[in-house]
């Protein structure tokens, strides 16, 4: 299915790249939001498939992808700004908000900056509303993920990016990513020939606002019907995490993909497809 690249101008001067599916004339729209350092590529799978029903409008984040930042930094408060923007630009009405990781979080912002604007659904891939762990709280980053700890990822990652983020995910909950990481490094060069192509200042201010919001009071927010995936081999939450926010949300659906990682859906595509179309039916 062909698509469309815009390139919208918000007030601040930055420019965002929204990539379009399907026609607007079709049935519900569905906004797709990437996680950290990706890129709307992660969708193309499942806006392709929907694009005869459902037009499909997936970004490059601010900050993200080869996209200059000419505008404010590419922190969650702002993303969920734009997505807002996106959402008035295109005139949506009650869109489905898909979220991975990253994505998660910016809807979540998104549901407590913006609660006037009326959204269908949400789907949410894999993510909890509080990165950091503490007193109190460990439904976060591998369960043990302390404010020390992000303060050494943030100075790893001003020192080597690339492989920065690639430790963050090999030190994780999922013993085959360590295990390859480990014992097959070469394997992981187009990994690091990718990260070390971005925008790394901007990444890290990007992950400093990440990893200092707590979103848990949006959880209560989302009044629509509501799909949570997650994998049971994820690198970086536990099962407990995964009913944790489900118990914070009642009327959501909660699936878990056994041997997936912290990208379920990328590990089975067709059943996420099919759960996809569910949550668009159950939406009206």
């Amino acid at each position: 299915m062909p698509h469309t690249t815009d390139h919208l101008l918000l007030d601040d001067g930055q420019c965002l790249r929204v990539v379009r599916r399907g026609t607007q004339a079709g049935g519900r729209p569905v906004v797709c939001l990437h996680g950290w350092t990706s890129t709307h590529a992660d969708w193309t799978h499942w806006t392709q498939a929907l694009a005869g029903a459902h037009p499909s409008f997936a970004w490059d984040a601010r900050g993200h992808a080869d996209v200059p930042l000419t505008g404010a930094p590419a922190t969650l408060e702002r993303m969920a700004d734009d997505l807002d923007a996106l959402i008035r630009h295109y005139a949506l009405e009650r869109p489905l908000l898909l979220g991975h990781s990253m994505g998660a979080l910016t809807i979540w912002m998104h549901a407590l900056r913006h609660p006037g604007t009326a959204i269908g659904g949400y789907g949410l891939i894999d993510q909890t509303p509080k990165l950091v762990t503490g007193a109190g709280w460990r439904f976060g980053i591998y369960g043990d993920f302390s404010a020390q700890r992000n303060r050494w990822f943030i100075a790893r990652q001003r020192e080597d990016f690339a492989e920065a983020v690639l430790e963050l995910t090999a030190d994780g909950l999922n013993a085959r990513a360590r295990e390859r990481y480990e014992r097959e490094p070469a394997k992981f060069q187009r990994s690091r020939d990718w990260l070390a192509g971005l925008a790394h200042a901007a990444l890290t201010e990007c992950w400093c606002s990440l990893a200092g919001a707590d979103l848990r009071p949006a959880l209560a927010r989302l009044h629509a019907p509501v799909l949570l995936v997650y994998g049971d081999e994820s690198n970086f939450y536990t099962a407990e995490t995964a009913r944790w926010v489900q118990a914070q949300i009642p009327h959501a659906r909660l699936e878990t993909y056994a041997g997936a990682d912290h990208c379920p859906h990328f590990w089975q595509r067709d059943r996420f497809l099919g759960e996809l179309r569910a949550l668009l039916a159950a939406c009206g």
